[in-house]
C-alpha cells in the first residue's frame, strides 16, 4: 500500500534511526531497508545490544515477511506451498487444504466483512480484478483516456460473485471451499496489515524489543525506543500543492505509538490513473462499483496492524458518519479523516 506514504514514513523513520554509534555499552540505533515484500519498500528502524543481534533479528524478521507475502499473493503460485493463488485456482472445484496462516488470515477477514458492513471485503476479488487491470494497464499516476475504465455491465456482473457467504471456511478440516465458482479472493484490503502483525509479534517472541516497522505505509511499534520515549509516525498530507504536486514528506499530524500500536492510513493519492481530470484509485466502494469519493485518506491507530488495515480501508469505503460510529463503537481504535476540503476530523480519542 501506499508509495507515498512510504516515502514519509521513511524519511520520518531515517530522521528517528541512524547508523550504529560506537564506544558504549547501551542499545545501539540500526536501520535497514529491504524492496522484496509485498511489492513495497519497507523500513525497519531499532535498537539492539549489537550488530550481529541486530542483523539476527532481521534475517529472520525478513523471512517471515517474504513467507507471508508468498503465502497471500493472489497472482503467483510458488513451490513448496499452497497459497491465496491456489486457493483461487482451485477452490471452486473442491476444498483446498491450507495452513493456518491463511486459514486464519479469511477467518479474521470474515470478521472484519461483518464489522464494516461489507466496506472490507475479502472475497470481492470478481469486482477487483476490473479495477487492478485497469491500473496495471494506465501505469500508476497517468492520465489515460476513458478506454481503458471497466465497463459497468462487468463490474456489475462481477458484483453477483462477491459474497462473502460463499467462502466457506471448515475449520476441523483445514479446507478452503467456494460455494459460488466464480468466487475470487482478493486480501489486499487486509493482507498485509495482518502479516506485519503476525511478523512483529514473532520478532518479539525472539528478543526484539524496540524497532518500528513500516511495511509499505502498515506502521508497527515494538517497545519503545531506550532513554526517548515512544516510536513517532507522520500522517502524510493528501492535498497536493498549488501545482497539483504532492509533497513526499508533508505531514498534517504525528503520532506517537505505544508499544503494540499501529498506524495505518488508506487515501486517494495512493495507487491511481486519471480519466478527463478525475482519479481513479485503488479503493473500491463496493456500493457502487467504483474508486470511493468519500474522503481524500483516513488514518487508524489501533492495537492491532491487521485490524488497523481493515478498518482503514473499510472506513474509507463507507461515509464519513458512518465510520465515526464504527470507530466510537471500537475499543483502543482512533481515526483521523482527511475531506476533500482540506478540513480534517477525529475521533474523540486522537492524540490522547
Amino acid at each position: 500500500m501506499k508509495r507515498r506514504l512510504t516515502c514519509a514514513v521513511l524519511a520520518l523513520c531515517l530522521l528517528l534511526s541512524g547508523c550504529a554509534a560506537t564506544g558504549t555499552t547501551s542499545p545501539q540505533r540500526y536501520s535497514v531497508t529491504w524492496w522484496d515484500v509485498f511489492d513495497t519498500v519497507t523500513v525497519i528502524s531499532g535498537y539492539a545490544d549489537s550488530e550481529a543481534d541486530w542483523n539476527t533479528q532481521m534475517t529472520a524478521l525478513h523471512a517471515d515477511l517474504l513467507r507471508y507475502n508468498q503465502l497471500y499473493d493472489i497472482y503467483n503460485h510458488y513451490d513448496g506451498m499452497t497459497n491465496l493463488a491456489d486457493v483461487n485456482a482451485g477452490a471452486a472445484a473442491a476444498p483446498v487444504a491450507v495452513g493456518d496462516e491463511i486459514m486464519n488470515l479469511l477467518t479474521f477477514a470474515q470478521e472484519m466483512y461483518q464489522a464494516t458492513d461489507g466496506a472490507c471485503n475479502a472475497a470481492a476479488g470478481a469486482v477487483l480484478r476490473y479495477w487492478h487491470d485497469a491500473r496495471t494497464a494506465a501505469g500508476d499516476g497517468a492520465e489515460v483516456s476513458a478506454d481503458i475504465l471497466p465497463k459497468t455491465a462487468d463490474l456489475q456482473a462481477a458484483a453477483a460473485h462477491c459474497n462473502m457467504d460463499d467462502l466457506i471456511l471448515n475449520q476441523n478440516t483445514g479446507t478452503v471451499y467456494f460455494a459460488d465458482p466464480e468466487l475470487q479472493l482478493d486480501v489486499g484490503s487486509i493482507g498485509k496489515g495482518y502479516a506485519v502483525e503476525q511478523c512483529a509479534q514473532a520478532a518479539e517472541a525472539r528478543g526484539l524489543t524496540s524497532a518500528l516497522l513500516n511495511v509499505g505505509g502498515n506502521v508497527r511499534a515494538i517497545g519503545t525506543k531506550p532513554n526517548s520515549g515512544p516510536w513517532v509516525a507522520g500522517v502524510d498530507n493528501p492535498w497536493p500543492d498549488q501545482d497539483g504536486q504532492y509533497a513526499t514528506a508533508s505531514y498534517v499530524d504525528t503520532v506517537e505509538l505505544q508499544p503494540g500500536q499501529s498506524l495505518v492510513i488508506s487515501g486517494d493519492y495512493q495507487r491511481y490513473f486519471t480519466v478527463d481530470g478525475v482519479r481513479y484509485h485503488h479503493l473500491i466502494d463496493l456500493t457502487t462499483l467504483q474508486p470511493a469519493r468519500y474522503m481524500n485518506s483516513v488514518a487508524i491507530v489501533s492495537s492491532d496492524s491487521g485490524l488497523g488495515d481493515a478498518l482503514s480501508t473499510g472506513v474509507f469505503c463507507m461515509p464519513v458518519e458512518k465510520g465515526q460510529a464504527l470507530i466510537e463503537q471500537l475499543n483502543d481504535v482512533e481515526a483521523l479523516w482527511m475531506l476533500s476540503d482540506e478540513t480534517m476530523l477525529q475521533s474523540s480519542g486522537w492524540g490522547k
